[in-house]
């Protein structure tokens, strides 16, 4: 007699029809894993959204003289960049020294504690900071720190119902051609124009 395994979603107990259904998810890093990374099987369909959320993260190491080893701590890159005060972060990054490679580095230490711990996050990049392409039509629109590229302007200027159908089912802001704010932005101007819309 033939045996049947049946698998199942370790997220939601849904019950997989076959293997081709399942995704294997990696845990890398989470406040309550104690022995290293683990594996959890998910149907395709609960990881829709995964990508989505993912967050901008950057990994710092802090070299203090009377520690022997360095810290590494993980956060995100919005509150990272709200640490530079005389100048954008960005500027700063730009004038900095390159870094000398270290020991610690190469061998990649488990994280002392991360900030602001996420349910869903992408794992932490080993060196700097993971960046969402916002010149994209999957991401364009969304709010984000930095500046607004020309290339995300016109993507937004061309796809603007269709990226605000997908911040709707986000449940971020949408773009609002009656709003000076967003207009300014995304250089919406023809828009609100033909929409009524006038700005003193």
């Amino acid at each position: 007699m033939g045996q049947k395994i049946i698998r199942f979603s370790d997220l939601t107990g849904k019950h997989a029809e076959s293997d081709a259904d399942l995704v294997r998810v990696v845990v890398l890093r989470h406040p309550d894993l104690t022995d290293g990374p683990v594996e959890i099987d998910a149907l395709a369909g609960e990881l829709g959204g995964v990508r989505e959320l993912a967050l901008d993260l950057v990994t710092v190491e802090l070299h203090h003289p009377d520690r022997a080893e360095p810290q590494t701590v993980v956060m995100e890159a919005a509150t990272f960049d709200r640490l530079a005060s005389a100048a954008p972060m960005a500027e700063v990054l730009r004038g900095a020294r390159p870094a000398a490679r270290t020991a610690a580095r190469e061998t990649a230490p488990t994280p002392v504690r991360e900030a602001a711990p996420t349910a869903v996050r992408g794992a932490a990049p080993a060196a700097g900071r993971e960046r969402v392409d916002h010149a994209g039509l999957e991401h364009a629109g969304r709010p984000h720190q930095g500046r607004t590229t020309e290339a995300e302007k016109q993507v937004v200027q061309e796809h603007l119902e269709e990226i605000n159908e997908r911040l709707a089912t986000e449940g971020v802001r949408t773009i609002d051609p009656a709003n000076v704010e967003h207009v300014t932005q995304y250089r919406l101007d023809t828009l609100a124009r033909e929409t009524g819309v006038m700005f003193g």
